[in-house]
């Protein structure tokens, strides 16, 4: 018996829905990914909420339908009714949805607030969209910058992943408010990671701002998730979160492998070009 409740147990948890098991996609997932923020897991609960809601009223409109096609059906009812209005249904099938998109409209408006930008930021990212790859900034420790490019498929070490694995992965703290600001320096773009609940565009000659505050420790993946070109599905984000105390240690090995934002020009000259494996892909 306590096996098989175990079973249905295990299958209500597959088939119900509810937040994904890893960070990453697998079979038969359903739901969103697991939630590593803050507005990830606030995400994932307006998410279940709405399929609650929106189960409900299919549910509710299908068995409106099955029941009137069958109590109106033409053998039971010969001489159908010439009412044309009636005015209790008529309030109630305007105020019902009114009442419900107002209660979707609540926390849908909070979670935007919420998600929009945070006052109180322990540090700053810089995210810039390229054709076809990302380069970020730190202002808040030296200002230094780099490229990151997708590795190729001959350069991949055991354990990375195809089409996801940067050669310079962002390294960000865990604990920590980190404000982001993204631009772009020549089409649209944008920075996309599900499990930290982050999506913005990145657009030329503007600075959009969000946050993100990364509770576990780990490696996320995202992509560009804006059509910015032939390269486009060839420029991933991988950031690495990490103590605050690594962090530091990385910072301090960075400001000298980097070179920082204004630092002059015959030095960032001398400095080797980013490569970029996805415009290689597309010439080809």
């Amino acid at each position: 018996m306590k096996s098989r409740i175990a079973t249905l147990a295990a299958l209500a948890a597959l088939f119900l829905g509810g937040p994904a098991m890893a960070t990453e996609p697998h079979n038969w997932q359903l739901g969103l990914t697991e939630p590593h923020s803050p507005t990830a897991v606030w995400i994932n609960q307006f998410h279940d909420a709405l399929v609650i809601i929106i189960t409900v009223i299919t549910v509710f409109v299908l068995g409106l339908l099955l029941y009137a096609s069958w109590r109106f059906r033409e053998k039971r009812n010969p001489t159908p009714s010439t009412t044309t209005h009636n005015t209790l249904i008529e309030i109630l099938w305007t105020v019902i949805p009114i009442v419900i998109l107002v209660g979707i409209a609540i926390p849908s408006f909070r979670l935007l607030y919420f998600a929009d930008r945070t006052t109180e930021a322990d540090m700053t990212l810089k995210i810039i969209g390229n054709q076809w790859y990302w380069s970020y900034e730190y202002p808040d420790h030296g200002n230094f910058t780099f490229d990151a490019n997708l590795v190729p498929d001959d350069k991949l070490k055991p354990g990375e992943k195809r089409l996801m694995t940067t050669d310079n992965p962002v390294v960000l703290p865990v604990g920590k408010k980190i404000r982001l600001l993204m631009t772009a320096r020549d089409v649209l773009h944008a920075w996309a990671i599900s499990p930290l609940g982050v999506r913005l565009d990145n657009v030329p000659g503007r600075i959009n701002e969000t946050w993100v505050q990364i509770d576990t420790p780990g490696t996320y993946y995202g992509f560009c998730s804006e059509l910015c070109g032939a390269g486009h599905a060839f420029m991933p984000i991988m950031v690495k979160a990490v103590s605050p105390a690594e962090f530091d240690a990385w910072v301090g090995k960075a400001k000298q492998a980097f070179s920082t934002v204004d630092a002059p020009a015959e030095k960032k000259a001398a400095a080797p070009d980013p490569v970029s494996v996805a415009q290689d892909r597309a010439r080809n």
